[in-house]
């Protein structure tokens, strides 16, 4: 996922991608095209365009920018499904381009901190499995800390994803100082020479105060350290949840100073689109897709591949 060559998504991934969104795709694409094809694409057609994209959960403002993208390419005339679907993805893809960034840890200073936050059942600790499997496999030297210490299972699971990718991994005992750990952490990486830290923290509803403030004592503990840590904050999003995710970006970007949004769980969940006002909404860019279970189901936000899957297009031929 953090492909040292990020420019194109791999093809296999584009066809994962594609059938992990074919929920989302069936939920509005369908709609649209059955609705459009071969009418022509007056007023009344485009009010009724902007009400199901509306209904997609893209957001009303995206939804009137993606309709006047419509009306300059197709207003009065008609159209096949396939131009349909084509202009609609290039609409979609146009208002995520500047809300994609680019997350390589190895491109930075070492050891480089990335800290992961998120609500419960985000899909945060998979998440940071995942981010190690892979900096592992390019032969990167990882150290994950375990420092969700409030529940026992997200220690074991943790534990499983660094046996799996033979990742040494930080653990203390249930209920101990999440700060305390992610300290010790980062001082053994900085003594061994390591290049990635990848700190996993309790899951934590947006409106839990306690949990929410030692979420803000690791990051100040960590910046004693040094001020430019963590030097990524990633706030894993569920986005089975929809809109409801909005409220999480706005509190833990401001209690972590997120840097980069990772969307989960896309194949599970009819409402995809979501994306678009949540990349929006944030100031923090989206960097990293999940639409499964497998370390290769997680990979680089790529606007255009996202939008093309969301409409039931897939990658393009000469792709």
């Amino acid at each position: 996922m953090t492909d040292p060559n990020p420019g194109k998504p791999k093809t296999g991934w584009l066809q994962r991608l594609t059938s992990g969104l074919q929920r989302s795709s069936r939920q509005f694409t369908d709609q649209v095209v059955s609705t459009f094809t071969k009418r022509a694409l007056d007023e009344a057609a485009l009010d009724e365009l902007e009400e199901l994209l509306i209904q997609a959960d893209l957001g009303v403002d995206a939804s009137a920018r993606i309709v006047e993208a419509f009306a300059r390419e197709r207003f009065g005339g008609m159209a096949t499904d396939a131009e349909i679907k084509e202009t609609l993805a290039g609409a979609i893809a146009e208002e995520l381009r500047s809300h994609a960034g680019r997350f390589d840890p190895l491109a930075g200073p070492k050891p480089y901190v990335v800290l992961l936050v998120g609500v419960n059942g985000s899909g945060k600790t998979t998440t940071l499995g995942k981010i190690a499997a892979d900096l592992k496999e390019r032969g990167a030297k990882v150290l994950i800390a375990a420092g969700d210490t409030f529940r026992a299972a997200a220690i074991e699971q943790l534990q499983v994803w660094a046996d799996r990718s033979g990742t040494p991994i930080l653990i203390k005992p249930p209920g101990s100082d999440a700060a305390g750990l992610a300290f010790e952490a980062v001082t053994r990486a900085k003594a061994e020479g390591l290049d990635v830290v990848l700190i996993d923290t309790a899951g934590r509803l947006q409106n839990k105060t306690g949990l929410m403030e030692e979420l803000a004592k690791i990051v100040r503990v960590l910046k004693k350290i040094d001020v430019a840590y963590p030097h990524e904050t990633l706030l894993v999003l569920d986005a089975t949840v929809g809109k409801n995710a909005m409220s999480q970006v706005e509190v833990f970007t401001k209690i972590a100073g997120v840097t980069g949004l990772v969307m989960t769980k896309l194949d599970g969940t009819a409402r995809g689109g979501v994306l678009v006002p949540l990349a929006e909404a944030s100031s923090a860019p989206v960097k990293l897709i999940g639409v499964g279970e497998g370390i290769d189901d997680l990979q680089p936000f790529d606007p255009e591949a996202f939008a093309r899957s969301l409409v039931g297009l897939g990658p393009k031929e000469n792709a």
